[in-house]
């Protein structure tokens, strides 16, 4: 990297850049902010457009400056994601867990509408778009789980970097690149790469459900923006599969090998970095563990209580085991809690997986998570609720190094403390994530400086339209050839009509001569 910026110093290239960021929800925006520091500590400013109910973004920062806008209403989003965990808790034990991902995906249509009420807020806030016009930003960074910042991005005539794993309802893959249904499983199917033919008729079915879903739903709701604010003839799609660069927040150490693109650029794990010293407190409490080790548990930003015959069944299967446990719970304290267990508001969670003594880790299946783990080489047990958790945990199972859980069986039959003893004791689970870790990391430049990379290379060049497909400007039956499959039917009809009616006419004509000859 080092050598990198000694050549751009020498040619004239090096510069810093003044970049617009529009956030997400709080696990999207935790990535996020690693990627803010980062480009602050090379000199680049950032500014980030957010609004008076934002529940995630400091309001005061070293690393960026803020565009606040002021919102009376809308969407409280703490307040509208806690009421959601507790409706999946309280109901994933008599329902299923795709019932409940469906449903919460359909919820989110609510969350959609306040980001394109934000979207029209901004651009019709004159003052607001003058000065970020003036401002001269070199582009716009953003997370297009939400169409926001994509819609900003068109007004100012900017280069657009995404930082993505999800596109408003989808993987992101999905919207970018070519994906055949016969083996890329759709996020919330349960399904991996390998499917039987009923699988793929599942998978097949989901994808038809959330592209309907998408173009009745969500779709409408974004367009409706352009055509208030954009020329006649702007689609909300095109706009949104014509980013610059797409940097990825996963792998092929951990997603399936798929299809992909020369402007998506893989930098999952980016967050990630070698453990630092504990607070000492808790590692005198992790040392306390002699060679037992510790278990950790955290599932994310979102879950942080469970019901209280859920909580107590978890503290008495860890009160159980050997092994220290640091387990992340604000609710009450379980009756069932053991000695061996420290309840915590909040945990150093990379440091932790990052401790030799770290021999286990429960939890939900977040991104940041999962990939924190690979990067550690720490096997998991999942209890996933919804969005990806699951896909996230499978993929993780599939490669040997998880064991996945449904909350719906966490209180019967042992169910939890048979998977944390099962991990714990085949020495296979531990063995397959230090390999996916040693995959991880051998790579010619760390996922961090990928990112930065290929940031300051939009910078640069003022986008990067060389690497983009022209694939989303085509209609859907130029993509898929059905307009020249048609011609050729249709040539190919003609040619056999033809051949016909010239053998038909040969044939009359021989039976006409035999009839004049016998007559």
């Amino acid at each position: 990297m080092l050598l990198y910026e000694q050549k751009l110093q020498l040619f004239g290239l090096w510069d810093t850049g003044n970049l617009l960021l529009r956030p997400s929800l709080c696990s999207h925006w935790l990535n996020m902010d690693n990627l803010i520091k980062a480009l602050h500590s090379k000199g680049h400013t950032v500014t980030v457009v957010r609004t008076t109910k934002s529940w995630c973004t400091k309001e005061e920062s070293l690393h960026y400056s803020f565009s606040t806008i002021p919102v009376t209403d809308g969407v409280e989003y703490e307040e509208f994601v806690k009421r959601i965990v507790k409706k999946v808790i309280d109901r994933v034990r008599n329902e299923t867990l795709t019932h409940l991902q469906i449903e919460m995906f359909s919820s989110m249509s609510k969350v959609h509408k306040h980001a394109c009420d934000l979207a029209t807020a901004v651009l019709k806030d004159k003052d607001l778009m003058k000065t970020l016009k003036e401002n001269q930003y070199d582009l716009v960074l953003t997370d297009p789980a939400w169409g926001a910042g994509i819609l900003v991005a068109h007004y100012l005539q900017l280069p657009l970097v995404y930082n993505v794993r999800w596109v408003i309802s989808r993987e992101g893959h999905l919207t970018i690149a070519p994906s055949p249904m016969s083996y890329i499983p759709m996020t919330l199917s349960g399904l991996s790469d390998k499917m039987t033919f009923t699988e793929r008729v599942k998978n097949m079915l989901f994808y038809l459900l959330f592209t309907v879903r998408d173009r009745l739903t969500l779709r409408p709701q974004y367009q409706a923006v352009c055509d208030e604010f954009f020329q006649p003839g702007v689609d909300f799609y095109e706009l949104l599969q014509g980013a610059d660069l797409w940097l990825m927040r996963v792998d092929f150490v951990f997603e399936f090998p798929r299809p992909t693109m020369p402007n998506v650029i893989y930098t999952g794990g980016f967050q990630c970095k070698p453990a630092k010293p504990l607070p000492q407190e808790l590692e005198e409490f992790v040392h306390s563990s002699g060679e037992h080790g510790v278990i950790i548990m955290s599932l994310g930003t979102f879950v942080t209580e469970f019901p209280h015959d859920i909580a107590d069944v978890i503290a008495a299967a860890f009160a159980q085991l050997p092994q220290k446990v640091i387990w992340r719970h604000k609710g009450d304290r379980p009756a069932t809690l053991g000695n061996n267990t420290l309840l915590v508001d909040w945990m150093p969670q990379n440091d932790l997986l990052g401790h030799s003594k770290t021999r286990l880790f429960v939890a939900h299946g977040g991104t940041n998570g999962v990939q924190e783990a690979i990067y550690h080489g720490i096997p998991v047990v999942g209890l996933p609720l919804f969005f990806d958790q699951y896909d996230n945990l499978l993929r993780l199972k599939e490669r040997g190094g998880a064991k996945l859980l449904s909350m719906a069986t966490v209180d019967k039959n042992n169910n939890f403390l048979e998977a944390l003893q099962d991990v714990l004791d085949e020495p296979s689970y531990r063995m397959n994530m230090q390999k996916l870790s040693r995959l991880h990391r051998d790579v010619p430049m760390e996922p961090l400086d990928t990112a930065l990379f290929w940031i300051e290379f939009v910078m640069r060049h003022k986008g990067a339209a060389h690497l983009r497909t022209e694939s989303y400007r085509m209609p859907w039956y130029s993509y898929h050839s059905v307009d020249v499959v048609l011609l050729l039917l249709g040539v190919v009809s003609v040619l056999i009509l033809l051949l016909v009616a010239i053998v038909r006419y040969l044939c009359v004509r021989k039976c006409l001569k035999r009839k004049i000859k016998s007559e």
